[in-house]
Parts: structure tokens; C-alpha cells; sequence
């Protein structure tokens, strides 16, 4: 770089300075500096294989708080929806699963149960007339802001649900090509602190009988049991509740293979650590993967700067390593999921954790969990009381859902290594992730790999492909804000190259297709955006 471009920078840094003070924001900034990056990207092998399953999602308990809200399950619009994240797990749980027991033989008489639900009803019979569900989703308008008063409170209402609410779980996982994981009542205890397990079995027997494979988690977030109930359970004891638990299914003709997930636990602070090791030394045989919760933020005072905040994404490394190294520690080779996981704890946050912005920390998460090792990120959630949900309360698709179906389109389970070759400055606003392009869902050949970008930054960022790719084409799917600037971040809605996304009908997405480049140009992603990439003529070695 020249003298006088050296001058040029250092006059407009000195101007910013000068006439907006020393609390400039970053982003003001980089719009001298963002030059072209360099991209580094290893296609000669896999670094790390996750699940097929990886983008997972949840289904939140608080939906069984009044049992009729579960026929929402049936709406024509959220299975068409949800169809489009298969393959993944369906997650059942959270706080309110050890508030529920199973009461059988009891339902609501509003919903007489032969008109849905059965086992060998087809997918089509599985529909909840319109005007049933538009009444049933203003009646979920105003339950939801009832759970959050609860979860503000911190007092829990126990819950019970019937046979019917597992009928339609289960149809709901069937019909959609989801895998369903059903999160077991935990604080069902005797008076020796162990984990009773009378109900679990009473719900295993049921589903037993009408053949529902699933698999099963056994408490929420246990590190909370004294605020939540007042009382403790360590993880030994934890850890022997699930031994007893697989016991239980192992003499299950169906169920004796099943997956058991646990201990859910929150990402590691103070004693939590110590209990996911005790948990590990008495449990660790019974679970085929270990599971734990992350949330960047407090949703009850965090800002948009945060959800821009290469330092808050940067946490989740810190925290996934301190779980992988504990449970390396105890239990070598146990695979590790985020069985739990959005933006901010507290139900999200209001105005941010479902709008564009909040898919800057979900992307990243995808990107950074996968190049860490984990093996599935179960998204909280798909529908549920909070405001961090793929589809909101009147089952439209929101920002972060777009932005999961491209994911599954996109991109496959083996990671690549990839860079942008300096990370100093604003290039840090500048975040990279490669995998081999998910060869069942996309019509490109072996040999492609999706390379995923965020850009922090207010200026459009270009990448420069390595020389031996250059020439491969290139087509581009990039995610925008419907309109510049701090409202747009802030809308409900996201453009794909240029147009906004929207369903065709309730029972049709649109399609999504991306924009092929000029061979030979840099990647541009503009300010503010994410995007990925698809290299369809790479012939990356370890893509074939």
C-alpha cells in the first residue's frame, strides 16, 4: 500500500474521531478498511462428520399446558412447514416437562378423540379444519403470554396430559419425517431423593402398544432444580436415575435399542461442572449422547450490538470446549449435542430473537458447533411460548426458519476446514464455514462443497476464492434484511436474493434457488447479511 493511501485511511479515522468522539462504533470504521479477503479452504478432507440430523428442533412443553393446544400440531400449514427440516429430531421438552405427568383415559370433550390422531390414520386425516385452528392460534396468543408470566414468576403449575397429546406428538413427528425425542418428568421423586418411575412407565407402556418408536430424555436442565422445586439432585444420583431408566427400556421389545438423551444440563458455571462429571460417572453407559444448553445472552437485557458481536458468538467455543473436555475426561468418545439451544435464556429477546438480526447468532452456531465437534444443535424452538420460534404464534415462517431450510438444502454433514486468511480488525466481522453440499436434498454433483459466510459489518465484503478454485461456478442464495438499516435487522421477514420470502400457500413453500456468479469474480456479500455459496464444479477430494 501506497504513502498516500496510508494518509488517505489515517485523515478519515482522524475525521470519524474528531467529529463523532472515541465511542464510535466499529462498523463506521470498516467501511475504509474492508478490503478483498482471502479465502483459505482445505477440499482434501473431512476435519469433522456430524449427524445427518444436525439442524434439529424442539417442540416446547408448554405446549401440553392446556392439552387443545397440541391440535395446533395438526394445522395443514405447520406440517408442510416443519417437512422441510427432514430429516432431524423432534425434541419434546423443556421447563415445563417436569411439571407433566401422564393421566390416560382423559380427554377434553371440546375434541372428541375419533376424529384425529389414531396410529393408522394417514397424514391427510391428521388436518385440523380452519376454523377450529384459527380459533385455537388467537386462544395460543394469549396463553403464551400467560407462560411468560409463569416463567418470570419462576412458579411452575404441574401439568398432566393424556393418551391423546401423545397420538398427536407422535403423528405430528411421523407425518413430517422428524425423529421424536420425548422429555421424561424428572422430578417425580421418592423419599430417598431417587427418580420415581411409576408414570414413565405407565407412558412407555402406552406407547409400547401402539408401536410409536421415539426416544427419550429424562429431566430438564437439572442444575435448576432448586429454584425451579426446591430441592437438589446431584449428578451421581442423576446419573443413576437414567441407569434405571435404560433398565427399564432395555426389557422393552420396541424400546430396548432406543436412544436416551441426557443430562441437559446448562452450559457449564459453578457447580454444573461437577455435576455433569458425577452424572458421567454413574450414567454415562445408559445415554448414546451427551446433551447441554446454550444461550449467548440474558434476553432480558441484551441489544442488537450483541447479536453483531463477534465476541458474544466466540463464547460458544469457549463453552463447548469445557463440556467436550469434561465429558472426554469421564466418558471418552461419547458423542455431545446442544440438546437445547437459541439466541438468548429467559424466552428469547423481545424485538430481537425473532427477527433478521437473530440469525446472525444462529448460522453461527451451525457453523462454529459443527467445526467443534458437536453432533446435533436442537433449536429452541420450533413453536412454544417464547419469542426466539421458527414460526410465530400465527404459524408463519420466520426469519430463522428460511434460514434453517437453506441449511438443510445446502449444506451435508461432512465439515471442511476454511478461513479468511487474517482475522485481525474488522476482518473478525467477517465469519467462514465450509461443507461438502448435502448431496440427498441438492441437485449438484460430488465433488461440491457450501461454503457459508456472515458479514457483521455495515460494507460489503469480498472473498477471494484459492487460485485452483477460481474457475469452479459459483451460485450464490443470500440472506438480506428487507430493508437497510437498524429496522430491517429488526423485521420479521428476509429477502433471498432480493425478493422476500414467503409461502406460496399453506401448503406449499416457495422455491428456492440461488443466483449463478461470474466465474472468476470475488464472493460479495453485502453489509449486514449472510449467504452461502455453492461451488458446483469444485471437485473437493474429500466432497466425492
Amino acid at each position: 500500500m501506497g504513502m498516500n493511501a496510508v494518509f488517505m485511511r489515517f485523515t478519515a479515522a482522524w475525521f470519524l474521531l474528531v467529529f463523532h468522539g472515541p465511542y464510535v462504533r466499529p462498523e463506521l470504521f470498516e467501511k475504509f478498511y474492508l478490503e478483498p479477503v482471502n479465502l483459505d479452504v482445505d477440499t482434501g478432507r473431512v476435519v469433522k462428520r456430524v449427524n445427518e440430523r444436525f439442524l434439529s428442533v424442539a417442540i416446547d412443553a408448554s405446549l401440553v399446558a392446556e392439552e387443545k393446544f397440541v391440535y395446533l400440531l395438526a394445522s395443514p400449514k405447520l406440517k408442510t412447514l416443519s417437512s422441510a427440516l427432514s430429516p432431524g429430531f423432534l425434541r419434546f421438552g423443556g421447563t415445563k416437562q417436569d411439571f407433566m405427568t401422564f393421566n390416560p383415559r382423559t380427554y377434553h370433550q371440546e375434541y372428541p378423540r375419533n376424529s384425529y390422531g389414531y396410529l393408522g390414520d394417514t397424514c391427510k386425516r391428521l388436518t385440523l379444519p380452519p376454523l377450529l385452528e384459527e380459533n385455537l392460534k388467537k386462544q395460543w396468543a394469549l396463553q403464551t403470554l400467560l407462560l411468560q408470566q409463569e416463567e418470570l414468576k419462576g412458579t411452575y403449575k404441574n401439568v398432566r396430559f393424556t393418551e391423546y397429546a401423545v397420538d398427536l406428538l407422535h403423528s405430528f413427528a411421523n407425518c413430517t419425517g422428524l425423529d421424536l425425542i420425548f422429555g421424561l418428568n424428572a422430578l417425580l421423586r421418592t423419599k430417598g431423593n431417587s427418580w420415581n418411575s411409576q408414570n414413565a412407565k405407565m407412558l412407555l407402556d402406552y406407547c409400547e402398544s401402539r408401536q410409536y418408536n421415539m426416544s427419550w430424555e429424562l429431566g430438564n436442565e437439572p442444575n435448576s432444580y432448586q429454584k425451579k422445586a426446591g430441592f437438589r439432585v446431584d449428578g451421581y444420583q442423576l446419573g443413576l436415575d437414567f441407569d434405571h431408566l435404560r433398565k427399564i427400556l432395555s426389557k422393552s421389545k420396541l424400546y430396548k435399542s432406543s436412544g436416551l438423551y441426557g443430562p441437559d444440563i446448562s452450559q457449564p458455571r459453578d457447580h454444573r461442572r461437577d455435576l455433569l462429571e458425577g452424572f458421567l460417572e454413574s450414567g454415562a453407559e445408559a445415554i448414546n449422547a451427551c446433551t447441554w444448553h446454550h444461550y449467548y445472552v440474558n434476553g432480558r437485557d441484551t441489544s442488537l450490538e450483541d447479536f453483531l458481536d463477534p465476541d458474544v458468538l466466540d463464547m460458544l467455543a469457549t463453552k463447548t470446549q469445557e463440556v467436550l473436555e469434561t465429558v472426554d475426561l469421564v466418558s471418552p468418545g461419547k458423542r455431545v449435542w446442544l440438546g437445547e439451544t437459541s439466541s438468548a435464556y429467559g424466552g428469547g429477546a423481545l424485538g430481537l430473537s425473532d427477527t433478521f438480526a437473530a440469525g446472525f447468532m444462529w448460522l453461527d452456531k451451525l457453523g462454529l458447533g459443527a467445526k467443534l465437534g458437536l453432533d446435533v444443535v436442537i433449536r429452541q424452538v420450533l413453536i412454544g411460548s417464547g419469542t426466539y420460534h421458527l414460526v410465530d404464534n400465527n404459524l408463519d415462517p420466520l426469519p430463522d426458519y428460511w434460514l434453517s431450510v437453506l441449511y438443510k438444502k445446502l449444506v451435508g454433514p461432512e465439515v471442511l476446514n476454511a478461513s479468511v486468511l487474517s482475522t485481525l480488525g474488522p476482518r473478525r466481522r467477517l465469519r467462514v464455514y465450509c461443507h461438502c453440499t448435502n448431496k440427498k436434498s441438492a441437485n449438484y454433483k460430488r465433488g461440491a462443497f457450501t461454503l457459508f459466510a456472515l458479514n457483521l459489518s455495515k460494507s460489503t465484503a469480498k472473498i477471494n476464492l484459492p487460485s485452483h478454485l477460481a474457475n469452479s461456478s459459483a451460485e450464490a442464495f443470500v440472506l438480506e434484511a428487507p430493508e437497510a438499516g437498524e429496522q430491517g435487522l429488526l423485521s420479521r421477514s428476509v429477502k433471498l436474493n432480493g425478493l422476500v420470502l414467503k409461502m406460496v400457500d399453506d401448503q406449499t413453500l416457495p422455491e428456492l434457488q440461488g443466483v449463478p456468479l461470474h466465474t472468476g469474480d470475488p464472493l460479495s456479500l453485502p453489509g449486514f447479511s449472510f449467504a452461502f455459496y455453492v461451488l458446483s464444479q469444485a471437485q473437493a477430494a474429500a466432497c466425492h
